[in-house]
């Protein structure tokens, strides 16, 4: 078998999209059953379901960056059409749009933190290739 058929194959046996919508769920990216976290943040060591190891996972800053990126594109059309809509006083805007800004990255950060762990496991990344 040549190197190419193997990295296909390889492909063919973890394909992205599931594992990746699985870790946007919290849960395992190999069984989808499992818990992903511990706790807010931490992933697992070993799914507690399928006993998959999950403590190679390297996300890093990565999930940081893309919820501000999020948060951020979504939230500033959103500031100048509500300003230039209703007007405003600076305080409530700063208020409002602070509270939203906070209670969206914390939302958004583990979902999209359990979709890169899944990117990792399914394209095998950091010692997830066993």
């Amino acid at each position: 078998m040549s190197q190419f058929e193997s990295l296909a194959s390889d492909a063919l046996d973890r394909p992205t999209k599931p594992a990746m919508l699985r870790g946007a769920m919290c849960r395992c990216p190999a069984c989808g059953e499992g818990k992903l976290y511990k706790s807010y943040l931490k992933v697992n060591d070993h799914c507690p379901a399928c006993n998959e190891a999950l403590h190679h996972q390297q996300a890093d800053d990565g999930p940081a960056y893309l919820t501000i990126l999020l948060v951020s594109h979504l939230g500033a059309p959103l500031l100048l059409a509500i300003f230039v809509a209703y007007r405003p006083s600076a305080m409530t805007l700063l208020l409002s749009f602070s509270l939203g800004a906070i209670v969206m990255s914390l939302l958004l950060l583990p979902v999209i933190k359990g979709a890169m762990v899944g990117f990792q496991w399914a394209r095998r990344m950091h010692g997830f290739s066993a």
